[in-house]
């Protein structure tokens, strides 16, 4: 039987990892090891200054599952380096609460996790829904178990993972899936001034939630989900930009 093992960055109670849990149930064997808070907008990190906790904890329904003090790459790291028995087959880190789109994919510790497993030469799946005030995760969770048989059946290119983002719609207004590319994010951050007790400045980022620049074809991850697409980007771990490397032989290198 396969194995998944399941992480994330909202942390190991959120109800979008018990969803996606509960969806690939039937597919295979689940392992779920999580951060025990929330890691989002965390990146790939990886603890390497300070020693890390793990502990096993129950999960809502009843099922085990290991909480560890790391990160969401901690978690998949952790267990492919000893701490669960048997290797997993597969990565699938979510679902998280807010979509990872566009330049979203540079800060996001749900994509962490998926990368992570990437880097130790395992197919992935990161996925995540557009925020609301009532997430339905069934969706997100039906597209990812849809995914996870094609997987099982074709397999990833070595490197590369599968990148998936649900709109924040009732369920009979989702239009399906669609292959995507990275869209634009537009960022709207804030730099917030505040004084402690002795009158020191402290500082947090703020600001707007994120918008995109949508495309009218839907060919874009933030396309898609405006469209009412659940969108799938297949990504790269090799970052290289083939046409500036091409480039830079005019510089002499």
């Amino acid at each position: 039987m396969k194995r998944i093992l399941i992480t994330n960055d909202d942390g190991v109670q959120s109800l979008g990892l018990l969803a996606l849990k509960q969806a690939l149930a039937p597919l295979a064997e689940i392992i779920v090891f999580a951060p025990d808070r929330n890691w989002s907008a965390a990146g790939h990190t990886k603890t390497m200054h300070k020693p890390l906790r793990v502990s096993q904890v129950t999960l809502a329904d009843g099922s085990p599952a290991f909480a560890t003090t790391g990160a969401p790459s901690d978690c998949v790291s952790l267990a492919l380096l000893g701490l669960v028995p048997q290797a997993p087959d597969l990565i699938v880190s979510g679902i998280n609460q807010g979509a990872n789109v566009g330049h979203d994919i540079t800060y996001s510790g749900t994509v962490a996790g998926a990368m992570e497993g990437v880097v130790a030469g395992l197919p992935a799946i990161a996925v995540s829904v557009e925020w609301s005030a009532t997430i339905d995760y069934e969706p997100a969770a039906a597209a990812t178990a849809q995914l996870v048989r094609q997987i099982f059946a074709h397999g990833l290119p070595p490197n590369s993972f599968l990148n998936v983002n649900a709109p924040a719609l009732p369920r009979d207004a989702i239009r399906g899936l669609r292959r995507t590319r990275l869209g634009q994010r537009v960022y709207h951050d804030k730099l917030i001034e505040r004084h402690d007790p002795r009158g020191r400045p402290y500082y947090w980022i703020g600001g707007d939630p994120p918008g995109g620049i949508p495309d009218e074809a839907g060919q874009t991850d933030v396309g898609a989900l405006a469209l009412g697409f659940i969108s799938v980007t297949p990504l790269t771990l090799d970052m290289t930009d083939q046409a500036l490397l091409g480039a830079l032989a005019a510089w002499g290198l």
